[in-house]
């Protein structure tokens, strides 16, 4: 049995970076149409709040089929250059969404 591929197996880039101090974007670039209507079919607002421990309801989506793009952002879990931000340019974000495996 094969496993199935992830969504960094079939886009071009995943990526995430910062949106100012309060909220982190995220971007999927697919390759063609069948595998943006595969993210844009599976990637919602449930799926990025079970990745990132964020309320679905904060969790903002933008389909892009022109593009082949989803964009996702969601408020930053701590404010950026506070404290406890580990990342302050929400550079390795995207690491959850491009490992989630397409279903």
């Amino acid at each position: 049995m094969t496993e199935q591929p992830t969504f960094g197996d079939l886009a071009l880039e995943v990526r995430s970076k910062n949106a100012g101090p309060f909220w982190v974007t995220m971007e999927l670039f697919m390759r063609d149409e069948a595998g943006y209507a595969l993210a844009a079919e599976t990637v919602d607002e449930a799926v990025v709040a079970s990745l990132y421990d964020v309320r679905a309801e904060d969790v903002q989506i933008f389909r892009i089929p022109s593009l082949n793009v989803v964009k996702i952002s969601f408020p930053r879990p701590v404010p950026q250059g506070g404290l406890r931000d580990r990342d302050v340019h929400a550079g390795q974000h995207h690491v959850p969404l491009a490992s989630l495996r397409v279903r």
